[in-house]
């Protein structure tokens, strides 16, 4: 990671915050020749002081196989991230950079049982769509939940290292700051609002 002291974030409430609000994660490991990476939504769980991800993939794919023979996982949460103009700064003639908020976990893959998958399906499936909703887990046919468990495998990844880069121009000084936030909501599209306010909700911290 591209890595100095004013980029992390050492809060681990604010980066398991960020996990949460982001939790559709790049899980990558090594396969028998390429690395392998799955696009998959987990579930965040945070118990007797450690981090537990749990989810579920497609059984008999590279990246099912390739866990099955390295357990040890690279799980990736990207947040919003954008270009920043050196011309923004008080000092232009220098480099222009890109803003950009990731946290990495590393730990171990492990694969559950058929309960097990069940019960990462109904995670998952209870976090985005409620026990009320006409698509929530107990209204799925029981043939269904079936023939799907039998595709599919829940696991359940335990957390070793959590590491994060939240870089937001920490290193320019306080008018500079100020006029990227300005020219990022000028741009308006998503992600330059969401990094202007996240480096707003900062600067306004260390005002306090």
């Amino acid at each position: 990671m591209y890595k100095f002291d004013y980029y992390t974030e050492h809060d681990e409430k604010i980066v398991l915050d960020f996990m949460k609000s982001h939790p559709f994660a790049i899980i990558t490991g090594m396969g028998e020749k390429y690395p392998v990476a799955s696009h998959i939504p987990l579930d965040i769980e945070e118990k007797n002081g450690k981090i537990f991800l749990h989810g579920h993939l497609m059984k008999k794919t590279d990246h099912h196989q390739a866990f099955e023979n390295n357990n040890n996982v690279l799980v990736i949460f990207n947040g919003p991230h954008c270009y920043v103009s050196a011309s923004w700064y008080t000092t232009p003639q220098m480099g222009s950079t890109w803003n950009y908020m990731t946290v990495h976990a590393k730990g171990k893959i492990s694969y559950t049982d058929e309960a097990g998958t069940i019960a990462a399906v109904r995670a998952i499936t209870e976090k985005f769509e409620g026990k009320d909703s006409l698509a929530s887990f107990d209204k799925l046919p029981t043939a269904y939940v079936d023939a799907m468990v039998k595709a599919i495998v829940g696991f359940t990844i335990e957390v070793e290292t959590l590491d994060n880069v939240f870089k937001l121009s920490q290193n320019r000084d306080e008018i500079s700051i100020l006029h990227i936030i300005a020219q990022l909501k000028q741009r308006g599209d998503a992600n330059s609002i969401m990094i202007a306010e996240e480096m707003e909700q900062r600067l306004n911290g260390l005002n306090n």
